[in-house]
């Protein structure tokens, strides 16, 4: 462990190695689970003792308040169950949540979304003695349909961040037609992200190499949409056209398991107001032949 004036800095390569080859082998990685799992509290302990207290104290020399990890992906975690039936993320974040927070600083998990709909979220909340918090999409549009216009106006200094990362944001805006042949192309583009950061940047490079070039034409990001409509359109099942008219008509997610995988899917989006949660469907899937059929059944 390194520890100066710019902050900590883990050196384990041992460790890095043995990660490596349990992510290629299943067989190792259940032996090291084998092996780990009943000293998984006096491994914490070490950890705490020989670890974070020195890095802890070293930080506080250099002027530091203290330390925190961030522990990501994790709300990648499958939600198969495990062999006793227990889902994956409620064995995790729940059962095991006694010991995620045994860690001797400040730690921040990323969560899968599904445990908010899960029967163990109050249990989820008193291990970790925190609510989840939840970030929502940018918001494109209110509750209402109209539009958003502080959620828009992020949404278009993110993207001409990209290309003009020294301007100011208005100066960023009086250069929107070197990387759109207009500004309603730019509007369009954020509106079909749903307010999602990272789709809005992946439909940006899908564009960019459509167009092959500067600026982006409407034609070619509607080509690069409809590519990624037809993409989402083949990996909705027949019943969950139904469960998007639902959202569609009532703007809410129950917790069964159907909702839920809309969600994991990316199908439906989450926004936040003053009023609390409400859920619309992706803006890619709207246009949807299936999606139009069961909205006027």
């Amino acid at each position: 462990v390194k520890v100066d004036e710019q902050g900590l800095e883990f050196v384990a390569l041992g460790i890095g190695k043995i990660t490596a080859k349990a992510k290629a082998s299943p067989q190792l990685r259940s032996k090291l689970r084998d092996y780990l799992g009943p000293r998984t509290n006096g491994i914490i302990e070490t950890i705490n003792q020989e670890l974070l207290e020195p890095a802890r104290e070293e930080l506080k020399q250099h002027g530091k308040n203290g330390l925190v990890v961030i522990v990501d992906n994790l709300d990648k975690v499958d939600s198969s169950p495990k062999p006793w039936g227990r889902p994956q993320p409620e064995y995790l974040f729940v059962d095991r949540g006694e010991q995620l927070t045994g860690l001797n600083c400040h730690v921040i998990y990323t969560l899968p979304l599904a445990l908010r709909f899960s029967n163990d979220y109050g249990t989820l909340i008193q291990r970790f003695k925190n609510s989840p918090q939840v970030l929502p999409m940018v918001s494109i549009q209110l509750r209402d349909g109209s539009q958003c216009g502080e959620g828009m106006a992020l949404l278009r200094q993110l993207v001409l961040a990209r290309a003009f990362p020294n301007l100011e944001p208005e100066e960023r805006l009086e250069k929107i037609t070197e990387i759109f042949d207009s500004a309603e192309t730019l509007d369009y583009l954020c509106q079909m992200s749903g307010g999602h950061v990272r789709n809005v940047l992946r439909m940006l490079n899908d564009a960019i190499k459509k167009q092959k070039g500067l600026p982006i034409s409407r034609e070619n990001l509607d080509k690069v949409i409809q590519n990624l409509r037809n993409e989402r359109t083949l990996a909705v099942e027949d019943e969950e056209w139904e469960l998007l008219r639902q959202v569609a008509k009532t703007e809410k997610v129950t917790g069964d398991d159907g909702y839920q995988k809309l969600i994991r899917s990316m199908f439906v989006y989450e926004y936040r107001d003053d009023e609390g949660s409400w859920f619309d469907i992706n803006p890619i899937l709207k246009d949807a032949v299936e999606l139009k059929k069961c909205l006027n059944s």
